[in-house]
């Protein structure tokens, strides 16, 4: 997903809430890798200054939950599952 997309998404995904008449509440992203959290980092910096310059602070305005199977393929429908069931707002999944 490119810069640009990922910030329209994330727009819509934050005011979804008020458009369906919910209570305001701080969205979740739910972040889904088939890696480790270390071999992820490379990745996972740029991600979060794009959620940055969007105006998205983790801990303030985002939450961001984590989920890596690190390489265990056969984990990821189950996390995949915890986080959907857990109310994301978005899901964000990379290989």
């Amino acid at each position: 997903m490119q810069r640009r997309e990922l910030i329209i998404f994330l727009g819509g995904a934050v005011a979804w809430p008020f458009a369906a008449g919910g209570q305001p509440a701080m969205p979740i992203v739910g972040y889904l890798s088939g890696r480790s959290p270390a071999s992820e980092g490379a990745l996972r910096v740029p991600f979060l200054k794009a959620l940055e310059s969007a105006g998205f602070v983790v801990g303030q305005n985002v939450a961001i939950d984590y989920r890596f199977s690190e390489g265990r393929d056969e984990r990821l429908p189950a996390l995949a599952t915890e986080l959907v069931q857990r109310g994301v707002t978005m899901l964000v999944a990379g290989r």
